[in-house]
């Protein structure tokens, strides 16, 4: 679960950008953000910083022009934050990152995750960045009365509310022989559900499950999705399978509703991202209002992001400051 959040954390903090463009194009600059500027040498230690990390250098090799573009448009959104933060008068500091990405990856080992961001392309000091931001939307969400309350009452309450979706299915299925098989499991499982393991144990094998499981309607398997949706608590019946030999014979039994603590760091988290969410439009409004200008070298801003500009890409790892690189493709 820490995993999936701490992965949910990086997709939401890598927020779209954008810019009016100007005509501010001192060479040494690598991008204008609003009266800030990201050098080109400042460019060039991030991506030398990163490219130290061996598995991230990996991950580069070949797509470096594409890397140094992804650190520029990472260095953008940190200047865009620092306007967000004076905009609004909030502050986090480096103690309080920590204390979040140790609670994202509590029970995960720390660098085994560092490792599968660096093979996508993301380094450290990202995570850290992208931490800060969103703790920084939610300090803002919370100045501006955005952010619900997340005492008791209000969690018990969304917890009565969301209980229905909060559902998960008890599903078990066996594969028999043949049809005459199938009907006598199915009127054993109508008569008694208790008897499921016994009728299991009967039919092992790969599409056999020994025991009753839980699991989220979303990993319910697809070709037993309608079946299971429609199907009554403690009843089974049986259908055929592509490419699966034999019957299978489907249980479905009592929903599983967790209990509200079980539920509630789960709670806690929506109210959390409606909170970002709302905070995300103030963000809006502050980039709206910010002129962003990219050094041709680099690209242009389209889309959220530092793209090859239409005129074709330069080789960005070029020394700054020596004879022009030419353009990619001459």
């Amino acid at each position: 679960m820490h995993k999936r959040r701490l992965t949910a954390s990086l997709a939401v903090g890598l927020v779209a950008l954008a810019g009016v463009a100007g005509c501010r194009s001192d060479p040494s600059v690598a991008a204008y953000v609003g009266d800030e500027q990201v050098t080109v040498d400042e460019l060039q230690t991030a991506v030398d910083t990163r490219l130290q990390d061996p598995a991230l250098a990996e991950a580069a090799t070949g797509r470096e022009d594409e890397f140094t573009r992804l650190v520029l448009t990472r260095l953008v959104t940190a200047e865009l934050y620092d306007r967000v933060a004076q905009r609004y008068g909030v502050t986090v500091d480096d103690a309080d990152v920590q204390a979040r990405l140790d609670e994202l990856l509590a029970g995960e080992d720390p660098e085994a995750v560092y490792a599968q961001a660096a093979a996508q392309g993301v380094a450290r000091a990202d995570v850290f960045e992208t931490v800060r931001q969103q703790l920084l939307r939610q300090r803002v969400a919370e100045s501006q009365g955005l952010a619900g309350e997340l005492g008791e009452e209000e969690l018990r309450a969304a917890y009565e509310q969301q209980a229905p979706s909060l559902a998960q299915v008890r599903l078990g299925y066996v594969n028999v022989p043949d049809q005459a098989a199938a009907d006598a499991a199915v009127a054993a499982l109508n008569a008694d559900p208790g008897t499921y393991p016994a009728i299991a144990a009967q039919y092992p094998g790969q599409a056999t499950l020994p025991e009753v499981t839980t699991r989220a309607p979303a990993d319910v398997p697809a070709p037993l999705a309608d079946v299971v949706g429609s199907a009554a608590p403690n009843s089974a019946t049986s259908l055929t399978v592509p490419d699966l030999p034999g019957v299978l014979v489907v249980f479905v039994g009592e929903p599983a509703v967790p209990s509200f603590e079980e539920a509630r760091p789960d709670l806690e988290e929506a109210a959390l991202a409606d909170a970002d969410a709302a905070a995300q439009e103030l963000v809006a409004d502050v980039r709206a209002g910010i002129d962003v200008t990219v050094n041709p070298r680099y690209g242009a801003i389209e889309d959220g992001a530092v793209v090859p500009s239409d005129d074709g890409v330069v080789d960005l790892l070029e020394e700054a400051g020596g004879t022009a690189p030419a353009a990619a493709g001459d």
